[in-house]
């Protein structure tokens, strides 16, 4: 990652930056705004505190693109959005203050699917993001604008949140790195909420090894997010400070060589010694076309270096789309409850009434697809339905949980496709939710497992669009996984 310095100007790095976001702008409408003169005074900052010989900082003015749903100072906080248009944020998400205390400068606002609802950020208020390889086709969603603006180089990272696949599929589109990582590792506090019990922060960027510096800074415990988990990334593995077994702390051993192996037996002293290798791949996806011959590929290529590729059979899987679409929507439809034309932003004008305003400004300021969501969450949470849907998902949820458990007693770490298709064309899917929902087939189940899984480019189809596949490890596995990655999948 380029970092400003005596021969390296913050200021110069920014106004490159801006100028490439305003040359894409009309093709590829990544940014809902731009942050240019908030940008160009921090960027001075910066290189102020490098001439007087001051720390800038890990990212010292690197430019990097904000997820518009992330709160901040610096403009308004859309979450591609009507209702939350005009809104101002008071606060700054933890993550980004983490990144902007290391020197980091937030040039734009990249767009999403509202609320990032959607798996193609055809579902803004602001318009579709076009792919980066294909300007008629979609950048994926929800985060398509921050994968597109690190696929044109207008930024060294952007910040992306993922909920059911939303920075792996548009990074699988887009052809660059996107990293979910293990549930509770990234603070959402400052983050506009989708579903609560899948969100994840996530980014951005054109290597692993990025991704692992992006990682090191704002992973960590969070006292305005009761969910983040203790301060794990980055720990000594060898000694027990990340995963936790049922005798205590389970150690993450590793090789002589630095990789972490889950499958080793453990010896006396409580530590798995160095062990056989094993990738695991699943058999119950159908996978076919340019993305099964990427993956077969990767396989042989994997084989070559010394890896043994172990077949799973993890058959609850086929369940998992029905149980996210059942789970998700439920806490959507709380958590957009909120926005209901009184405390947030936009509000109604000819509205008469209490109800008018709220029903008046929703059906104003929602998008169709928030709509549907909102629905179905209160179906599926409604007396005579609530046990039927949301607590038989729940409990098929803690098998899929299970099943990845036993699966990582196999293997190290899962090998699988992001998506069953390459980027799909505008328009396509938009009129045939089910369609929709079902690219998402592939990348649901990680989230509700909470498992780190990064997207990483595998070339291109004849057509020239760009293919990916993702690894999957165990929860808290975050770091191993991408050093492997930077290692072994290049």
């Amino acid at each position: 990652m380029q970092i400003a310095s005596k021969e390296l100007s913050a200021v110069e790095m920014v106004k490159t930056a801006l100028e490439k976001a305003k040359a894409a702008q009309e093709k590829y409408s990544v940014f809902i705004s731009l942050n240019k003169e908030a940008a160009l005074k921090r960027a001075a900052e910066i290189d102020g505190k490098i001439k007087n010989g001051e720390n800038p900082g890990r990212l010292a003015g690197v430019p990097y693109a904000l997820k518009d749903n992330f709160l901040s100072k610096d403009g308004n906080t859309t979450a591609a959005s009507k209702i939350l248009e005009p809104m101002k944020s008071p606060i700054t998400a933890t993550s980004v203050k983490k990144l902007e205390d290391e020197g980091a400068i937030m040039i734009g606002r990249t767009n999403l699917d509202a609320f990032a609802h959607g798996s193609s950020t055809e579902n803004s208020y602001f318009g579709p993001t076009k792919n980066s390889k294909d300007a008629a086709r979609v950048a994926g969603g929800s985060s398509g604008g921050s994968a597109v603006a690190v696929a044109l180089d207008i930024v060294q990272f952007a910040t992306g949140t993922d909920t059911g696949g939303s920075i792996r599929q548009p990074a699988s589109f887009n052809g660059v790195y996107g990293f979910k990582p293990t549930y509770g590792t990234i603070s959402r506090y400052g983050v506009v909420a989708m579903a609560s019990s899948t969100d994840c922060v996530g980014f951005f960027a054109n290597s692993a090894e990025d991704i692992d510096l992006l990682m090191s800074i704002t992973a960590g415990q969070d006292p305005y997010d009761m969910t983040t988990l203790p301060d794990y990334y980055g720990a000594d593995f060898t000694r027990g400070d990340a995963l936790r077994g049922p005798a205590g702390p389970e150690p993450q051993a590793s090789g002589s060589d630095g990789r972490y192996n889950a499958t080793a037996p453990w010896d006396a002293e409580g530590r798995r010694p160095t062990g056989p290798r094993k990738i695991g791949v699943i058999k119950d996806f159908d996978i076919k076309g340019d993305i099964k011959d990427a993956l077969d590929k990767k396989i042989k290529d994997l084989k070559s270096k010394g890896y043994e590729i172990v077949e799973l059979e993890m058959p609850t899987l086929k369940y998992a789309l029905a149980v996210y679409y059942i789970v998700v929507p439920a806490e959507i439809s709380s958590n957009l409850s909120r926005y209901d034309g009184i405390r947030y932003a936009y509000r109604n004008s000819s509205a008469k009434s209490l109800d008018e305003v709220y029903g008046k400004s929703r059906s104003d300021g929602f998008m169709p697809e928030n709509k549907r969501r909102i629905m179905i969450g209160n179906f599926v949470l409604s007396s005579g339905f609530y046990d039927a849907y949301y607590l038989k998902a729940q409990k098929a949820r803690t098998l899929i949980i299970k099943e990845y458990e036993e699966a990582f007693k196999k293997c190290d770490f899962i090998l699988s496709p992001v998506t069953p298709n390459p980027a799909f064309k505008l328009g396509e899917k938009t009129d045939d939710p089910v369609s929709m929902y079902l690219e998402d087939v592939m990348s649901v189940p990680i989230n509700l497992a909470g498992l780190p899984s990064l997207a990483f480019p595998v070339g291109e189809t004849k057509d020239g669009l760009s293919l990916g596949l993702q690894l999957i490890g165990p929860r808290r596995s975050d770091k191993a996984l991408l050093d492997f990655a930077g290692k072994e999948l290049k």
